[in-house]
Parts: C-alpha cells; structure tokens; sequence
C-alpha cells in the first residue's frame, strides 16, 4: 500500500522567488492552476523557487512543468527544518528539457533527514537549458504530509 501524499502548496504557503522578468510571467502564476500562465526568471543562474509552510512539512514528491527550452536541468532541492536557519541539501532533480509535467520523487541519501520537519524548501535551478539562464514553470506542485 502507497503511502498517502496531500498537496502541500496552498494559499498560506509564501512563495518567493528569485527574480522575475516582469508583471505578467509572475511568482502567483507558478500554482494558480492554469496552463495559460507561468513564471519566467530574468537571466542568470542561479534562480530559484522558495516554499515556506505555515506548519512544518514532510515533502515526498515535487511535480514541475517547464517550457522546452527554459528548464532546470540540474535542481538542487534544499531544506529548512525545525526552525534551524542553515539551509541542508535534500537532494538533487535532473529535469529533462521538455514542456510536460515531470515528477520526482524526494529522498536523501544524509541521516535523520527522511522525515525531517520542514519549514521551507527552495528549488535551486543550477543549470538551465536555456543559454541566458532563464528558467520559465508553468506548474508546481509539491506533495507529502503535514505535520500536527
């Protein structure tokens, strides 16, 4: 039996982001459901996605649709978990450079972080297949269980 995974971005989730290239390709547009819109990043790598929760978090899985051409092909995902104030590596994501829905399941390798108690996680775009840097999402999700 499959462990049970609930939405963990909602409306009292902050999300900041690193950069945007203007109004319309904003941060709001990464989770209003619509595959009309997006975020688009100015150029430059790094970018990067930040999630912070309003109770803390046990992420397990991270869904992402990209355009082609303005992908995060090496993603590193970091963590801030018990209201400690160092960000630790959870794991790393290697998107293809397609315009679908890519999912990715979020297990570490380090000791005492699989259910850890997480108060933020940031995508870190290290790469981007597009030559300026620039990194457009049309979707994220992200799934696991919040923790009482």
């Amino acid at each position: 039996m499959s462990e049970r995974m609930d939405p963990l971005i909602d409306a009292s989730t902050k999300i900041k982001v690193s950069s945007t290239l203007d109004k319309s390709v904003g941060k709001k547009f990464l989770t209003d459901g619509s595959p009309e819109t997006c975020w688009t990043s100015q150029q430059g790598t790094p970018q990067y996605i930040q999630l912070t929760f309003p109770k803390p978090v046990s992420p397990k899985r991270v869904e992402i649709t990209f355009q082609g051409g303005f992908v995060g092909t090496r993603t590193l995902i970091e963590i801030l978990e018990n209201g400690e104030q160092k960000w630790r590596t959870l794991t790393h994501i290697y998107p293809e450079d397609v315009n679908r829905k890519q999912a990715f399941d979020l297990t570490s390798t380090e000791a005492g972080i699989a259910d850890a108690n997480v108060d933020s996680l940031k995508l870190v775009f290290e790469e981007s297949s597009d030559f300026f840097g620039r990194i457009t999402v049309y979707d994220l999700q992200l799934l696991g269980s919040v923790l009482v």
